[in-house]
C-alpha cells in the first residue's frame, strides 16, 4: 500500500512539474530563422520606439506648455506615463526572452519586470476608465464639470488611486504568492508569474482588469451618446429654423471671421474663398436665426460648439471602446482558457500574439487621446515646428482682432 501511495504522489508531482513547464518546452522547442529573427527584431524596435516617442511627446508638451495643465489633461499625462514605461522598461527586459526562450537576468529581476509588467497595463486600462469617465462628466455635468476644472489636488488625488488599484490587483500576489504557497513551480531560466494556472485568480483579476472596465467605458460612451442626442433634439426644438443668418457685417472679412469663431473646432478653413467659408461654416452649425450684435451671435455660437465638441467626444470614445476590446479581449479570453486546461489546448505562440497586442495598444493611445484634443495638437506642433510656429504667429496676430 505505500509503495503504491509512492508511485500516486510520484506521479502527480510527475504531471504537475510537466504541466507548470509546458510553456518553458514549447519555448525551449521552437526555434526563429535568421529571416524571421531579424523581422521580429525590427517589428519590436519599432514598436519600443513609437511607444516611447509617442507618450515622450506628451509628457513633454504638458510640461513646456502650461494652458495643458488641466484637470482632464492630467489623466491623459498619467496614461501616458504608464504607456511610456511599457516601452522604456518592460519591452525591452523581455525582448532577450522572447528571442532566446530563456531568462537569464536572475530570479529577483523577473520579480520586479513582472511587477511592473502588470503594474503598468493595469494602470494603462484603468487610466482609459478615469479618462472616459471625465469625458462622460463633461458632457453629462457641464456645469460642474467646469467649475472642477482647476482642483489639481483632486486630479493628482485620482492618478494616484489609479496606481494603488493597480498594484494592489497583481502585485502582492506576484511577491507573495511563493510564501504562502510554500512552494514555486516557475524554473530557473523561466520568467511568469506563480499565478499563471491558476484560473480562478486569473477569473477573478481579470474581471477588475478587463470586463468591468469594458463594461465602464461602454456605458460612459453610451450615456454620452444619449445625452448629445438628447440635446440636439432638444436644441432644435427650441430654435427653430436650422438653418444660420449671419449678422450684417461690412466687409467679406468679418462675416469669414465671425463664422469662423462660431465653428472654429468643426471646420478647417483651408483653401476656400471668403464667402464658401462663411456659408460652409454657417450650415455646418445650424443655429437659430441671429440679427443683431456680435455678443447675440457669441451666446448662440457657445451652444453650437459645445455640441460639436461633444460630438467629437463620443465618436472619439466609440474608437476607444473598439481599440480597447481589441486589444485586451484576445489576452484576457486565452488567459484564462489556457490557464483551465493547464496549458494543454492553447498554443503558446497564440499566448504570445495576443500578449503583444497589449503593448500595441501602449502604441496606439498617444495617438487616440491627445491627438484627439486640439490643444494638444497645437502643443504638439509648438514643438516639432517652432520654426513654422514662429513665423506664423506675427501674421496670426494682425489678422485676429478683438471680437
Amino acid at each position: 500500500l505505500d509503495e503504491q501511495m509512492g508511485n500516486s504522489v510520484l506521479e502527480v508531482n510527475i504531471s504537475r512539474d510537466y504541466v507548470y513547464n509546458s510553456s518553458a518546452m514549447i519555448r525551449r522547442d521552437f526555434a526563429f530563422t535568421a529571416p524571421v529573427l531579424a523581422l521580429l527584431i525590427a517589428v519590436m524596435v519599432v514598436l519600443i520606439g513609437v511607444i516611447v516617442l509617442g507618450n515622450a511627446l506628451v509628457i513633454f508638451a504638458f510640461k513646456m506648455d502650461r494652458s495643458l495643465r488641466r484637470q482632464s489633461n492630467y489623466f491623459l499625462l498619467n496614461l501616458a506615463i504608464s504607456d511610456f514605461l511599457v516601452g522604456a522598461f518592460c519591452i525591452p527586459v523581455y525582448l532577450p526572452y522572447i528571442l532566446t526562450g530563456k531568462w537569464m537576468l536572475g530570479r529577483g529581476l523577473c520579480k520586479l519586470w513582472l511587477v511592473m509588467d502588470y503594474l503598468l497595463c493595469t494602470a494603462s486600462v484603468f487610466n482609459i476608465v478615469l479618462i472616459s469617465y471625465d469625458r462622460f462628466l463633461s458632457v453629462t455635468r457641464a456645469v460642474s464639470y467646469r467649475a472642477r476644472q482647476g482642483m489639481t489636488r483632486c486630479a493628482l488625488a485620482k492618478m494616484a488611486t489609479v496606481w494603488i488599484l493597480a498594484f494592489l490587483l497583481y502585485g502582492p500576489a506576484i511577491l507573495l504568492w511563493e510564501q504562502v504557497t510554500g512552494e514555486s513551480h516557475v524554473p530557473d531560466d523561466e520568467c511568469f508569474a506563480e499565478f499563471f494556472y491558476t484560473w480562478y485568480f486569473l477569473l477573478c483579476a481579470s474581471t477588475l482588469e478587463f470586463f468591468f472596465p469594458l463594461l465602464s467605458v461602454a456605458f460612459f460612451n453610451l450615456s454620452i451618446y444619449r445625452s448629445i442626442r438628447d440635446r440636439r433634439l432638444r436644441h432644435r426644438q427650441e430654435m427653430g429654423s436650422p438653418k444660420f443668418q449671419a449678422p450684417a457685417a461690412s466687409t467679406k472679412r468679418e462675416r469669414l471671421r465671425l463664422a469662423s469663431y462660431i465653428c472654429h473646432n468643426s471646420f478647417l478653413l483651408k483653401k476656400k474663398k471668403p464667402s464658401e467659408e462663411a456659408d460652409k461654416s454657417s450650415e455646418l452649425c445650424s443655429t437659430a436665426p441671429v440679427v443683431g450684435r456680435n455678443d447675440s451671435v457669441a451666446v448662440r455660437s457657445s451652444q453650437c460648439t459645445r455640441l460639436i465638441q461633444d460630438k467629437k467626444i463620443a465618436k472619439s470614445l466609440a474608437v476607444i471602446v473598439c481599440v480597447f476590446a481589441v486589444c485586451w479581449a484576445p489576452y484576457t479570453l486565452l488567459m484564462i482558457i489556457r490557464a483551465a486546461c493547464r496549458g494543454q489546448c492553447v498554443s503558446h505562440h497564440w499566448y504570445e500574439v495576443t500578449f503583444w497586442l497589449l503593448w500595441l495598444n501602449s502604441a496606439i493611445n498617444p495617438f487616440l487621446y491627445p491627438l484627439c484634443h486640439s490643444s494638444f495638437r497645437r502643443a504638439f506642433a509648438k514643438i516639432l515646428c517652432p520654426k513654422q510656429r514662429s513665423t506664423q504667429a506675427p501674421s496670426d496676430h494682425q489678422s485676429n482682432t478683438p471680437r
